[in-house]
């Protein structure tokens, strides 16, 4: 349980170790999930085993990058590292974690990964590379989305507690749980790059913002409560933060960016 949870999206890129000790889906945080990640986990390694080039197309795979058909078929038995080091891309480049500070790691529990093999994956949790997109299916499984829908409620209340959910995902990985049991403490954010008085949202923006924005919370401290007050944490850090009307699935906050 924590005071601020931070949901981020997983990226599509992973890094994939050379070595490290093979998956124990029980060692992972939230243990109420330990059966629906076998599920998954199960499943994605038998279809990628057994029927590869169903696999590579179900899960679009280019036939020129057979290696991530290999990640899927070898997951239960490949390397693991932390989750900071599997997930790569923009938002994970600007969050940086291996160059916090000793303060600020001791708060990367305050930050999680929505995922479509694991559901909800803590920054510490050892897990290996894999090829699962948010809107793919799976044999035996069906939509990975409505899987994790009927599971991730009770696991992020109880990850986030009394505090504030900070809700940081993309559009996909929305659909696996949506926010409106905690909207009344639940923050949405979008960021908007400002040119010449027009805003508009721009991918590479957003990214890398959300990932200079949670470095900021972590390195900084603040714990707080509302909406409101997230948004004032950050406007003493330093970002441009406008708060809009409180709606079903949370209070919306605008950062606005003239550049990155």
């Amino acid at each position: 349980m924590t005071s601020v949870l931070i949901l981020l999206p997983p990226s599509e890129g992973k890094y994939a170790p050379k070595r490290g000790a093979v998956l124990d889906l029980h060692g992972l945080s939230s243990p109420s999930l330990t059966a629906a990640r076998s599920a998954v986990v199960d499943a994605l390694a038998d279809w990628c085993t057994t029927a590869p080039e169903a696999a590579m197309d179900g899960l679009a795979i280019p036939k020129t990058q057979p290696e991530l058909l290999a990640l899927n078929a070898s997951i239960g038995t490949a390397p693991t590292a932390r989750a900071e080091r599997i997930y790569t891309g923009v938002v994970y480049d600007n969050l940086a974690t291996e160059t916090l500070s000793s303060a600020a790691r001791r708060r990367l529990g305050r930050v999680a990964v929505t995922s479509s093999v694991f559901g909800l994956v803590a920054l510490s949790d050892r897990i290996p590379a894999y090829r699962l997109s948010g809107d793919a299916a799976l044999p035996g499984i069906g939509s990975v989305a409505g899987h994790w829908r009927t599971h991730l409620g009770a696991a992020i209340e109880s990850s986030v507690g009394s505090g504030l959910l900070v809700d940081l995902r993309s559009g996909t990985y929305q659909n696996f749980w949506r926010t409106e049991p905690l909207a009344a403490r639940t923050a949405t954010v979008r960021v908007l790059h400002e040119v010449n008085g027009t805003r508009k949202v721009v991918s590479h923006f957003n990214k890398a913002t959300k990932g200079r924005l949670v470095r900021a919370l972590l390195e900084d401290g603040a714990t707080p409560r509302t909406p409101a007050r997230l948004a004032e944490a950050w406007r003493d850090l330093g970002w441009t933060v406008e708060v809009g009307a409180a709606g079903r699935t949370g209070t919306q906050l605008d950062v606005v960016v003239t550049e990155i």
